[in-house]
């Protein structure tokens, strides 16, 4: 498969994640993203033995666009503190079902995970294990019942856009999971990772990655 690459240096690999792909192999046996490009950097780069790539966060499997990957264990770690120190900054858009009453503003929930059904909730903070969900969101465009968005990530929680978006009545188009009274079978989820920066692991400078929008519907309706 051919996965564009919109980044790459020594230590960093930056790619588009094609959708309905899992990050790394699951139960599905699936092909998966991070062991396709861990065959792809040995074929190139003619490497013997096992290559290292380091996962350093995650997208569901229904979502696409950019994301980011190690290709040393130094980046990783450092990468690692970049998202803990909120340094590494993630950019989404999202189409929604319905229009949003705020131009913009920020979510915030706390969501408490499901693991055995791998389902997440918005629950009170006085939950047991739950965690606080913030972003921040606003709306570029508005049409035929849909709004696009525009979203700032301030946490890296599961299934976050999807759960916190739902939760406000607006559930994203195609999302079987959180918004199936609104979706059909067979939609493609509108979430799309559009815009990565961090600092460079190594260097003295920024790093900043931008993805272009799928053309199929509903991103069709906007561009």
């Amino acid at each position: 498969m051919d996965i564009p690459i919109l980044y790459e240096d020594n230590h960093l690999l930056i790619v588009t994640k094609p959708v309905n792909m899992p990050v790394q192999q699951d139960q599905s046996k699936d092909p998966d993203l991070l062991t396709l490009l861990k065959k792809d950097l040995k074929i190139r780069y003619q490497k013997p033995g096992n290559v290292y790539l380091g996962l350093v966060h995650r997208l569901d499997r229904p979502v696409g666009g950019a994301m980011v990957f190690a290709k040393t264990s130094k980046a990783a770690s450092r990468l690692a503190r970049f998202m803990q120190t909120n340094k590494f900054e993630r950019e989404y858009c999202a189409v929604v079902h319905g229009y949003l009453p705020k131009k913009s503003g920020q979510l915030e929930h706390y969501l408490w995970k499901d693991r055995r059904k791998n389902i997440v909730h918005a629950v009170t903070k006085e939950m047991k294990h739950a965690k606080k969900a913030q972003l921040s969101y606003k709306v570029t465009s508005q049409k035929e019942g849909f709004s696009l968005l525009s979203i700032r990530l301030h946490t890296g929680r599961s299934h976050q856009i999807r759960v916190q978006f739902a939760t406000e009545g607006h559930p994203l188009y195609g999302d079987q999971k959180y918004g199936s009274h609104r979706n059909k079978k067979g939609q493609q989820l509108a979430l799309w990772s559009t815009r990565i920066s961090l600092p460079h692991p190594t260097k003295e400078e920024v790093i900043e990655v931008q993805d272009s929008l799928p053309s199929t519907y509903p991103w069709n309706l906007f561009i």
